[in-house]
């Protein structure tokens, strides 16, 4: 439950107070047998003070003003970790038949140009691939930058991070595959997290089908590009032997599910769906089969055994030929063994838009440098958000680069990337760090200075403590600390904090009043030896 201050809010107005129940939080929210194998119809009463909108995932509500009490209804049965309540200074409009947007007075009308009559459009694509949507409305509450993720998919109430507003693309992709979590995930969920693929991985391949259907292949093998690269990114990070890697990861007693949210749960996951449609030669024949699928399961749980048994059922002459143990890619195989995803997707589709991207990129680290060459063969005011983001990883995957490089890239794109969003502005900040390229430092401390949410912090003071910026990065969050979620706050300390032996003097007069030593108090253990965070690429739930 996370409770928040006024003035960590966009508007300053009201406190606020939102929940998030993924993967095991909700114990700590009301008493519930908090696992995604067991699910049960809901019912609310919350009173709140006037003035303050109370919303849940439900599918019924009432209002009493004169009593200031809310009720709310779960029609349909629903594993713990996806009852959920937000309430605040939060306005509202209808952006489909079906569809509102909830936000903060301030921000209302930036989401209603990003997403009116666009969701509807989404849940119509949805519906002709994989049957009817289920849960009546399916509304959507940006929230402040305190959310610890980008998106949640909250049965009839879909949880976004509001700092995603300003990316369009990333915000079209997040809204999408919390859609696709309404078939994958909400009404067939996971038995057990240690198959967490079983939601991810189907909402993710349901997502890419939608993406299709609505703006075409070449959009959406981009987007896979960038991902998949995201992915091998996380491997080379984690090693190709690590247990976690696995679809189905053992969980170990004590160690929390969320823990294992990594890219695996996600992109192979999404390979492993994809390949499977690939055996039925025409992936209309797969979508029949999800289909059928979600009709028997819905409103239940499964284990993997359940989806790949329907699976060969649904198509007995794959069965004949025993595709389950074909040699190299059996399913087991596919399950069980760690690394990279044993077949990936042909993403050639994808070529007019990622073909662009490889040949900046190999003008910008071939030896030697023509620059001149290099900076006219692509204006990336034109670009897709994507081409520009998958650009900017495969710089940093690069970095440190030669000064004469990150010279001649400053000089040519950073003042075309401060106008661009987030997503890319970050991507460029941390290209400038990893570089120590101290001529464009001075955007970082701007960046940071107006940014409260986590994944857009993070990264950023990773970087700047993994290299010579140490100081730097103390000076920045002593300045910003108060405009920051404690629980930002407290991991922030954690970076800062390691290796901090003796903590170097800074001047912090510009700052708080707060000592080093205030600040960093406290440092635990699990601040050098926890999971490698996601630097490089946000998830959703």
């Amino acid at each position: 439950i996370w409770w928040l201050d006024p003035e960590l809010t966009y508007g300053n107005a009201k406190p606020f107070v939102f929940t998030q129940g993924h993967s095991v939080c909700n114990r700590s929210f009301f008493p519930c047998f908090d696992t995604p194998a067991v699910k049960c119809t809901y019912s609310a009463t919350v009173k709140a003070p006037a003035g303050m909108q109370v919303l849940m995932s439900a599918t019924q509500s009432t209002y009493s003003e004169e009593e200031g009490v809310y009720r709310f209804y779960m029609e349909y049965p629903v594993p713990a970790y996806l009852v959920a309540l937000v309430a605040g200074d939060l306005t509202h409009a209808d952006i489909g038949p079906r569809s509102r947007v909830w936000a903060e007075p301030c921000l209302l009308q930036t989401a209603i140009s990003k997403l009116s009559g666009m969701v509807e459009r989404w849940l119509t694509a949805a519906e002709s691939l994989y049957g009817p949507y289920i849960w009546g409305r399916y509304d959507i509450v940006f929230l402040p930058p305190s959310f610890p993720i980008v998106a949640m998919e909250n049965p009839c109430l879909t949880f976004i991070i509001s700092s995603i507003l300003e990316s369009d693309e990333f915000l079209i992709i997040d809204v999408i595959h919390e859609v696709a979590h309404s078939w994958f995930g909400n009404a067939v969920t996971n038995a057990t997290w240690e198959e967490m693929w079983l939601s991810e991985g189907l909402a993710t391949y349901a997502q890419r089908r939608i993406t299709t259907e609505t703006y075409g292949a070449a959009f959406t093998c981009l987007e896979t590009a960038f991902r998949l690269d995201a992915l091998h990114r996380q491997m080379k990070l984690l090693g190709e032997d690590n247990p976690v890697s696995k679809l189905q990861v053992k969980l170990e007693p004590g160690v929390n599910p969320s823990n294992l949210m990594n890219l695996f749960t996600y992109e192979k996951g999404y390979c492993f769906v994809y390949y499977l449609s690939q055996l039925c030669g025409d992936p209309r024949h797969f979508d029949s089969f999800l289909r059928a699928y979600i009709e028997k399961y819905k409103f239940t749980s499964v284990v993997a055994q359940d989806l790949l048994d329907s699976f060969l059922n649904f198509f007995p002459e794959l069965k004949e030929q025993c595709v389950e143990s074909k040699a190299g890619l059996e399913f087991e195989r596919w399950l069980n063994a760690t690394g990279p995803p044993l077949a990936e997707p042909d993403l050639s589709q994808g070529s007019s838009l990622t073909r662009p991207v490889e040949t900046l990129f190999r003008l910008w680290t071939t030896e030697p440098l023509d620059s001149a060459a290099a900076a006219s063969s692509a204006d990336l005011t034109q670009w897709r958000t994507f081409q520009t983001v998958l650009f900017l990883d495969r710089l940093l995957d690069g970095s440190p680069l030669p000064h004469a490089v990150i010279k001649k890239l400053s000089e040519c794109y950073s003042s075309q990337l401060d106008s661009m969003n987030a997503e890319i502005r970050i991507r460029w900040l941390q290209i400038v760090v990893r570089n120590d390229y101290y001529p464009d430092l001075h955007k970082v401390r701007r960046f940071l200075e107006n940014q409260m949410s986590r994944m857009y912090t993070i990264p950023l003071y990773e970087d700047l403590c993994t290299g010579t910026l140490k100081s730097f990065a103390l000076e920045i969050f002593y300045q910003t600390q108060n405009q920051l979620h404690p629980n930002l706050r407290k991991t922030i300390q954690q970076i800062l904090s390691q290796g901090l032996n003796p903590l170097p003097a800074i001047d912090t007069t510009a700052g708080t009043a707060d000592t080093p030593a205030m600040v960093l108090e406290d440092k635990v253990s699990e601040a050098t030896n926890g999971a490698i965070s996601l630097r490089d690429v946000n998830v959703s739930a």
